[in-house]
């Protein structure tokens, strides 16, 4: 065999190599990246759909974020099966895998049962205000495998939804209304009647404290170096540290103008001789 042979030979293995893999490649390029394009689409589709505006915006997010999963899967089996590959060899593969990733990503695993869980429980929902591992802030975004808060401050902190599903949350907004609790100290020498009645009329004159449930102010501790009293105002949620601040500020100005000290901590001592 010469080289003429050799070289025709070579060239038409390749010719036949590029006409059987080659157009399975391109169209497996092709399928790929309006595959992609896709995805893109409907994920923002369930995002931004009117059709879908009665959906809870919790469950949005997680169906978003679910979909990119399971449509990419989607993309790369069709992908695989394009270029040859056997279904069946595929989905050993796949089993194999799973079986391997599955006993290293069982954290991930475990967020994504979290997620599940806050989907079907809500225990809450986006807009929410929570505390819960430590962190509080709004819920801006539920995924499948994370929560997306919102600190007061802007900080925007990411908590694994396994985390939060195995820790206690408290969710501040599930209520239309809120209680603001004080604890509002003054010295042994002012009249309780007097400081009651001097809390009570700031109370009063802020537009925000309900007026039923009534608001309550009642000595709660004889503490050493101050009377301890108690003041228990309900507002509207959304209401609750503008009115928690404004009765800070209100009281204080108020015991200045009546001359009820609020007393530095102080010790007496008695020295016997």
């Amino acid at each position: 065999m010469n080289w003429e042979e050799i070289l025709s030979n070579l060239f038409e293995k390749s010719v036949e190599f590029l006409s059987s893999w080659g157009i399975k490649l391109l169209i497996a390029i092709f399928v790929l990246i309006i595959g992609i394009k896709l995805v893109k689409l409907a994920s923002k589709w369930i995002k931004t759909s009117k059709k879908l505006d009665k959906v809870d915006d919790s469950l949005r997010s997680f169906l978003a974020s679910f979909s990119n999963l399971v449509l990419y899967f989607v993309l790369v089996i069709t992908v695989a099966m394009i270029l040859g590959v056997p279904a069946t060899s595929f989905i050993t593969i796949l089993a194999s895998c799973g079986v391997a990733v599955g006993l290293a990503l069982q954290g991930a695993l475990s967020n994504f049962a979290g997620g599940l869980m806050i989907l079907f429980f809500k225990p809450f929902k986006v807009g929410d205000y929570i505390e819960a591992s430590g962190e509080s802030g709004t819920v801006v975004g539920i995924s499948v495998v994370y929560t997306e808060i919102l600190t007061p401050d802007n900080k925007r902190i990411t908590i694994p939804n396994g985390t939060l599903t195995n820790s206690v949350i408290e969710n501040c907004s599930a209520e239309d209304t809120r209680r603001v609790d004080l604890a509002i100290n003054a010295d042994y020498g002012s009249d309780i009647k007097t400081v009651k009645e001097v809390i009570s009329s700031v109370i009063a004159a802020h537009p925000l404290a309900f007026k039923d449930p009534a608001p309550m102010v009642r000595v709660s501790d004889h503490a050493d170096s101050a009377v301890t009293y108690t003041v228990r105002v309900w507002c509207k949620s959304e209401d609750y540290w503008t009115l928690h601040f404004d009765l800070m500020e209100g009281i204080k100005e108020a015991f200045d103008k009546n001359g009820i000290r609020i007393p530095y901590p102080q010790m007496d001592v008695h020295v016997t001789k």
